[in-house]
């Protein structure tokens, strides 16, 4: 009697000692849950796949708020670029306008230096003056165009300069003043037949015409320049360095700029100053790239 009442009991209750030991049961199968279990084969393909795209919601996100960040970058530097496009264009207003300043006050000073060769009515100590006053725009050129180095490597050239300029101003104060050869010759019909006996070859009267329009101011830079084109063909490079700067210094604009600065690091690489004509060569290079003078400047600076 006992073991049937204890059979009958166990009976009964195994379902619910079942049940009571697996209560999670009622949840097999639902992919919905973080941690699925007693998934079918679909159900975890489904599974993965809602996971994958739970992953790609997630980097689509990321990449979004990634995207929108470098947007706001890029907002940012086209303000900075519109700011520097703005200060560029009103930094080159104020160099055209400086330009202009300098090219007038240029005019002024050059009016002023024709007037006093003109007239010749200024003494020695005048004459040293103008010396002086020339030994400043020499100090200037050496600073903005070749470098103050150059000056101090060239510096007994120059000295040699200001005498021979000494010397053609005297020579053609008496010119001026008693009359001359060129009494009945305008600028122009000087200049030409000056570019005439250059092609001729006959240099000496042709540096003595040009210089004469150096003391008439006419056309100096073109003047100065072919009086250094003259020394340099006669192999005297340092009285051409000189004239070429002077040349620079008046008009650095000119057409025959770079045959002038071609010209000027052959006289240098000719005096030993090596390191300023690697300079000019490289200078040619740079900034007329085209020209004729760039290949042979490009040729000469290999052989250095």
């Amino acid at each position: 009697m006992k073991k049937s009442i204890l059979a009958v009991f166990s009976t009964a209750t195994l379902p619910l000692l079942l049940l009571g030991s697996e209560p999670s049961a009622f949840n097999a199968g639902n992919i919905e849950s973080p941690e699925p279990y007693g998934l079918t084969q679909s159900e975890k393909v489904i599974f993965e796949n809602k996971q994958r795209l739970h992953k790609i919601s997630v980097k689509t996100s990321t990449q979004q708020n990634e995207v929108e960040s470098l947007r706001q970058r890029l907002d940012g530097l086209q303000t900075v670029l519109e700011n520097l496009t703005k200060k560029s264009h009103k930094n080159k207003i104020e160099l055209q306008k400086l330009q202009e300043t300098n090219m007038q006050n240029f005019t002024s000073y050059e009016d002023r230096l024709g007037k006093v060769v003109q007239t010749n009515s200024e003494s020695v100590k005048k004459l040293e003056a103008v010396m002086l006053e020339l030994s400043n725009v020499i100090n200037k050129v050496n600073a903005d165009y070749v470098t103050k180095d150059e000056y101090n490597a060239l510096v007994k050239d120059v000295n040699d300069f200001k005498q021979l300029v000494v010397k053609e101003l005297k020579a053609s104060s008496k010119k001026v003043s008693s009359g001359g050869e060129f009494a009945k010759m305008t600028n122009a019909q000087i200049a030409k037949k000056a570019q005439s006996l250059f092609d001729q070859k006959y240099y000496t009267k042709s540096i003595k015409y040009y210089n004469h329009l150096i003391t008439k101011h006419y056309k100096p830079a073109y003047a100065n320049y072919m009086i250094g084109e003259m020394n340099f063909r006669r192999k005297n490079y340092a009285n051409a360095i000189a004239y070429f700067k002077k040349s620079a210094s008046l008009y650095k604009n000119a057409s025959y700029m770079p045959e002038l600065m071609l010209h000027s690091a052959i006289s240098m690489e000719k005096t030993g100053d090596v390191k300023h004509a690697k300079a000019f060569y490289n200078a040619i290079l740079t900034k007329y790239p085209e020209s004729v003078e760039a290949v042979q400047a490009h040729e000469n600076l290999n052989n250095l």
